[in-house]
């Protein structure tokens, strides 16, 4: 069993590197491909200018979709292998831009922001200035792709279907936010508005600009969550307590729901040898927000925390009740390579997805909870009911309401 008594609390620093290996690119200069549609949106140069690519493998491929597919890569239980082989042989053909340059109607630009939008995949011809640069990165929010190189010239080569929804949304004066949650109540996903939000069509005229591809993942999950609780927190408490629990590729988790007002807590453990902990010390990240939300970036658990909490608000919008939240993750050493934080959410979901167990009692409850952790995961939840804010404080805080 893991020995928490000694457990590191704080921001983890992400300095764990992996090494790839792909097949020489370095004479190609001129070629055709399908872009699954994908673009990124760099973040690494000095705001606001921003690296803009084109993500395409190297060749005609008739399943380009199969490289963007997170929600498919987890319903068909791909491995760690499987994803890094697929973007490794993406290619990242990329320009230099401003973020308001989407509003002057540039040629590259406006080739990045019709494949963006496309509801499929779109035929391309790319011809590189430069080179192809070999090694895939390691971020906790984006998925890595495998190559990168100097746009010299592109051009869309089949028509670009857009979903009608999302060229209202896109030609409406209508702000970006209220945008996204019309497209989600379309049927829109949030994969697909990551994409969109990145390449600036949403928002008013004047407003418009490009946003980089790490930042409108979280902002998308933290803008379709915080819609989805403000319905939520007019839903009745839950009646009973309620476990969720489950693991895909090496993340485990353990998600608990207790009657009472909306509330959201989370602790993220990593485990030494996991992917964002290369050392030998036990480490942990834990955030949390009451029935009013959070006004401020959760910069211990990042961009995990808001993954984590929109596939659970969605269940209890599903069911119409709200909840105390309590969730921990456990990062294994099977989780050996960063692939960006949709295997969080696609964790979450699977884990929902399958169904859980119901307690009546609070107190048998944290002690089945207690029981399931140690026997499907080894893992000894005590230390996070001693640490927890939700357990400690926040549930037993009185509302006014409670004298009446």
């Amino acid at each position: 069993m893991v020995d928490l008594n000694n457990l590191k609390f704080g921001k983890i620093e992400r300095i764990g590197k992996t090494d790839f290996q792909t097949r020489d690119m370095s004479k190609i200069s001129k070629f055709e491909s399908i872009s699954p549609p994908s673009v990124f949106i760099g973040s690494k140069l000095q705001y606001p200018l921003v690296n803009v690519g084109i993500l395409s493998p190297v060749g005609d491929e008739e399943n380009a979709s199969q490289y963007e597919d997170c929600e498919g890569w987890a319903k068909n239980d791909v491995s760690i292998r499987d994803v890094l082989k697929l973007r490794g042989g993406l290619l990242n053909s990329r320009f230099r831009s401003q973020v308001t340059d989407v509003r002057l109607n540039k040629r590259f630009v406006e080739i990045a922001k019709d494949i963006a939008i496309s509801a499929r995949p779109v035929d391309v011809e790319i011809e590189l200035k430069d080179r192809i640069s070999m090694g895939m990165g390691k971020d906790q929010v984006n998925t890595p792709h495998g190559m990168r190189a100097s746009l010299k010239d592109a051009k869309v080569t089949s028509n670009v279907k857009v979903d009608k929804f999302v060229d209202r949304a896109m030609n409406d004066e209508i702000r970006a936010n209220e945008g996204m949650k019309m497209l989600y109540s379309k049927g829109i996903n949030e994969y697909g508005l990551q994409k969109i939000l990145s390449v600036g069509v949403m928002g008013l005229k004047a407003d418009k600009k490009m946003v980089p591809t790490r930042w409108s993942i979280t902002a998308t999950d933290d803008i379709l969550s915080k819609d989805t609780m403000e319905k939520v927190r007019n839903y009745p408490e839950l009646s009973d307590h309620q476990l969720f629990f489950g693991e895909f590729l090496g993340n485990q988790y353990i998600i608990m729901l207790f009657p009472g007002r909306l509330s959201f807590e989370l602790f993220e453990l990593y485990y030494p040898g996991s992917s964002w902990n290369p050392g030998t010390d036990f480490k942990a990240s834990h955030d949390y927000e009451g029935f009013h939300g959070r006004t401020k970036y959760a910069e211990n658990c990042v961009g995990g925390y808001y993954a984590t909490r929109l596939p659970i608000v969605e269940y209890l919008n599903k069911i119409k009740r709200q909840a105390g939240i309590f969730v921990v993750r456990l990062e294994t050493p099977s989780y050996w390579a960063a692939l960006g934080v949709w295997v969080v959410r696609e964790s979450v979901k699977r884990a929902i997805n399958k169904g859980g167990l119901k307690f009546g009692d609070k107190d048998e409850f944290l002690e089945g909870v207690k029981k399931v952790a140690k026997i499907k995961y080894d893992f000894d939840i005590q230390e996070m009911y001693d640490r927890s804010w939700y357990l400690n404080v926040y549930s037993k805080q009185k509302q006014i309401t409670d004298w009446f």
